[in-house]
C-alpha cells in the first residue's frame, strides 16, 4: 500500500515540476531564453522544443500507453535532469540546479516503484526488491 502512495506521489509532483516548467517556458519565454543563453544554449530553436518534450515525457509516464514508450520518458527525463544540473554547476550557479536535484530524486521514486502499481511492468525497474521491502 506504501509503494502505491510513493509512486502516485512521485509521479504526480514530478509531472507538475515538468508541466509546470513548460507552462513557464510557455509565459515567460523571453526569460528563459536569457537564462538559457547564460548557460551558453542556443535558446531560439531550444525552446519550442522543451516546450513539447515537458509535456510529452510525463504524458507518457502517467498515461502508459505503451511500456517501451514510457521507459523511453523515463530515460529522456533522467538526461534532461541531469544535464540540466550539470548544465547549471558548470556555471558556478548550484542553485539552479536544485529543481533538477528534486527531480531527479522523484524520477528515481517514481521508476523503482512502477511495477508494484502499473498492470504491464516494466523490464527494467527492480520488480521483486520493491515488492519485499515495502510492503
Amino acid at each position: 500500500m506504501i509503494v502505491n502512495y510513493i509512486y502516485w506521489i512521485s509521479t504526480a509532483l514530478l509531472s507538475l515540476l515538468y508541466f509546470a516548467s513548460a507552462a513557464m517556458y510557455i509565459a515567460k519565454g523571453d526569460y528563459v531564453r536569457n537564462a538559457q543563453a547564460e548557460l551558453g544554449y542556443s535558446a531560439s530553436h531550444l525552446v519550442p522544443l522543451m516546450i513539447v518534450v515537458k509535456v510529452l515525457g510525463p504524458a507518457a509516464i502517467l498515461w502508459r500507453y505503451n511500456v517501451a514508450l514510457s521507459e523511453l520518458a523515463y530515460a529522456g527525463m533522467f538526461y534532461h535532469l541531469l544535464l540540466s544540473a550539470s548544465a547549471h554547476l558548470g556555471v558556478h550557479k548550484p542553485k539552479g540546479a536544485i529543481p533538477a536535484a528534486v527531480g531527479l530524486i522523484l524520477l528515481a521514486a517514481s521508476f523503482v516503484t512502477q511495477n508494484a502499481v502499473r498492470e504491464f511492468p516494466s523490464p527494467y525497474a527492480p520488480a521483486a526488491i520493491i515488492q519485499t521491502t515495502l510492503e
